[in-house]
């Protein structure tokens, strides 16, 4: 039998017990209070255990980065959020191919975002969900008022393929 002094470093160890335990303390707190759980997999960047989350409850993954989500999706996972803006042909690309291929959502804090999605889905039968993101105190991203939210969601709703898809913070606290 292998024990840990046998190990060849650097080496991941995963006390899948513990991992096991924390999923489903995650979803159960998401459960009791009423809330749709969608965890981050940058953590543990591994479809197995991004399966076991959905398997436990959680109704989707987040992913941050397009790449991050491509291996998800050609490991079977079907609903995807990408919570960072996309910007730039080539990305905006490998995004509408993976729209084609999972349910996803984006968001966007800015009309210069905005206007490469709206290029690049003009599909009105298949819309790209697109929050708008918010500012709440973090300083790193997001629209800065809510006056700003509005204007932005006014123009997701505007264009043939896309879709508002409500608003997403990450909060100071």
């Amino acid at each position: 039998m292998l024990s840990i002094e046998d190990l060849d470093t650097p080496a991941i160890l995963i006390d899948v017990d513990r991992a096991e335990a924390n999923i489903a303390r995650a979803q159960a707190h998401a459960d009791r209070h009423g809330l749709k759980l969608r965890p981050h997999i940058k953590t543990h960047k591994l479809p197995y255990w991004a399966k076991k989350q959905i398997a436990a409850g959680a109704v989707g993954i987040t992913c941050q980065k397009i790449g991050e989500a491509e291996v998800m999706a050609d490991s079977g996972l079907t609903d995807i959020f990408l919570p960072y803006n996309i910007l730039g042909k080539a990305k905006l690309e490998r995004l509408k191919a993976l729209h084609g291929r999972v349910t996803l959502s984006v968001t966007s804090d800015s009309l210069e975002t905005l206007a490469g999605l709206a290029a690049t889905f003009t599909d009105p039968g298949q819309p790209l969900q697109v929050l708008v993101e918010c500012d709440t105190g973090m300083g790193r991203c997001g629209v800065q008022s809510a006056s700003e939210a509005v204007a932005l969601a006014r123009e997701i709703d505007k264009a043939r393929g896309l879709a508002f898809g409500g608003l997403m913070t990450y909060p100071a606290a």
